[in-house]
């Protein structure tokens, strides 16, 4: 009798061991593929930009020798910053390339700082090391990749098109895209301004 049993045993045993297993593995990948539910927009800048590098990086390993620069996201219809935008996302392309050299820096790629002077300029307000002018500018090493993107404007927020490009062969060899909500730097407000005009937004608190 108990050498009969000892199959029967031994099939409850492996289908109880792989229901588990195939609950766990749902469990893992439904918890991979959730976001945090009711994430506040408002100072959640650094959350949006976590989850576009995890989309960014996902299939992409740091290499040993490879160097990253890390360059400013900008309007996908000007290609440049504009100063006078009224949009409330109008800092965020600055921010993104701020958050993404943290963000390639923890998941172990090397950034190049190309803003990066030759000296530390003092005066009587600061102390510094980065400049947007070129004549203080330290030479750039080897650059092997960009990490860049785009931004499209939307009433609620602004489409963010992330990319990594290869220096050499111009190929993109990863892309991510999010949106980021209006109100990630302040509160949305009832009077917006767009292209020199004002405009009312009811409804919106």
């Amino acid at each position: 009798m108990l050498g009969c049993n000892k199959p029967l045993l031994v099939t409850v045993a492996l289908v109880t061991l792989l229901g588990g297993c195939a609950t766990s593995t749902t469990k893992d990948t439904q918890m991979e593929q959730a976001e945090v539910p009711n994430v506040p927009a408002l100072g959640n800048v650094e959350y949006h930009t976590y989850i576009l590098a995890n989309e960014l990086f996902a299939g992409v390993r740091p290499a040993r020798q490879a160097r990253y620069a890390v360059v400013g996201f900008v309007p996908a219809d000007t290609m440049k910053y504009n100063g006078d935008d009224q949009h409330p996302l109008m800092m965020l392309g600055h921010q993104l390339e701020q958050g993404m050299i943290t963000e390639a820096s923890k998941r172990g790629f090397t950034t190049q700082e190309f803003k990066l002077s030759n000296d530390i300029m003092i005066n009587d307000e600061s102390d510094r090391v980065l400049t947007r002018n070129i004549e203080q500018l330290s030479d750039v090493e080897r650059v092997d990749y960009y990490i860049t993107g785009t931004l499209v404007q939307q009433q609620a927020g602004a489409m963010v098109n992330a990319r990594i490009i290869n220096v050499r062969t111009k190929n993109v060899v990863a892309a991510a895209t999010r949106f980021f909500p209006a109100e990630l730097f302040w509160e949305r407000e009832q009077v917006t301004s767009r292209h020199g005009k004002l405009y009312r937004t009811e409804g919106m608190r």
